[in-house]
């Protein structure tokens, strides 16, 4: 403007750019790549499925698998307080990656607490069912003692995709092992911002985990181990450290001798699957293999029920 013989001050520059709403902006992601038929009546039924499962105090658990991320001197986002800025290579190759870590995120919303297995190989229904078969022997189990049902809210993709029986497959054998049935409620196609899961739990561990290398699994654990809020959100960390195979098929026989029973209401989306074997057959399996498990050497039985009475300080998974 002073060029064209008008100058004029910067707060006048300023005050006519907030008349015309101008300021900077970033890409917004809110348009949606499709939307089902049947979103609202999914919304609706998974409501009641809470509601329900809440009043009878069986667990209500959101679980989802975090985007894989790379082990190295690779670089990540963010900014942290240090005397000096963290190295990491000049280009994000994943070649140069000495490993990968696949978070894998199972939030108790009536407790509003987060656990996340860490896997190192591959994001598959096996590895999903392994983590919660892990989080419910070690943590879900000792905080419902009493459950008769367990409510699992997930996507609709990924490993546990609504639409792949491999997934179902490896469900009845989780439900197997844990003598307890397990009611899923995907959430629908393009809904998976919904699940409780990616806003209660998983921005609060990328918040702890931003600005920091992630060199070592050891790293990965200790920082994401901070996560919390002040409403009390607090986070357990394990590593899964099998390695799983992809391209796994279903079984021939899996359909006509499973006991998933599936809705009459969006059955693609909601469906109970119940143990195989009887009640006392499972409680006789877990009697012998609590006598075959030896005891750890130097613990005295009080020990163990101070430890069990307390699910959230349990061995190698203190919140911080």
């Amino acid at each position: 403007m002073s060029d064209l013989g008008t100058p004029v001050s910067a707060p006048v520059v300023q005050d006519w750019m907030e008349e015309q709403k101008l300021a900077l902006h970033k890409i917004e992601k809110v348009l949606e790549g499709g939307q089902s038929p049947d979103r609202d009546g999914q919304f609706q039924r998974i409501s009641e499925l809470k509601t329900q499962y809440s009043a009878a105090g069986n667990p209500v658990l959101s679980l989802d698998t975090k985007a894989k991320e790379h082990l190295g001197q690779l670089f990540r986002k963010g900014r942290v307080w240090t005397q000096k800025a963290f190295r990491a290579f000049d280009h994000d190759f994943p070649s140069w990656a000495t490993g990968v870590i696949i978070p894998h995120g199972i939030y108790d919303i009536a407790r509003n607490r987060g656990h996340i297995n860490i896997g190192l190989s591959h994001d598959t229904s096996q590895f999903a069912c392994d983590s919660f078969r892990w989080y419910w022997n070690h943590i879900g189990g000792r905080c419902y003692p009493d459950a008769t049902s367990i409510l699992l809210l997930c996507d609709s993709g990924g490993s546990n995709a609504a639409a792949h029986y491999i997934f179902k497959q490896d469900l009845q054998g989780l439900v197997n092992d844990i003598g307890i049935e397990i009611r899923v409620a995907h959430y629908p196609s393009y809904c998976s911002k919904f699940n409780p899961i990616e806003r209660r739990f998983f921005p609060h561990v990328a918040r702890a985990c931003q600005g920091m290398l992630f060199d070592t699994v050891d790293t990965v654990v200790r920082l994401m181990r901070k996560a919390s809020t002040t409403t009390g959100l607090r986070t357990t960390v394990n590593v899964i450290r099998r390695s799983y195979q992809i391209g796994r098929e279903v079984a021939d026989t899996f359909r006509s001798t499973m006991t998933i029973l599936f809705d009459n209401l969006l059955p693609k989306w909601n469906y109970l699957a119940k143990s195989q074997y009887s009640r006392q057959l499972l409680i006789r399996r877990s009697l012998r293999g609590a006598a075959e498990r030896p005891r750890a050497a130097g613990r005295e039985d009080g020990q163990d029920l101070r430890r069990r009475r307390q699910p959230d300080a349990i061995e190698g998974l203190h919140p911080n």
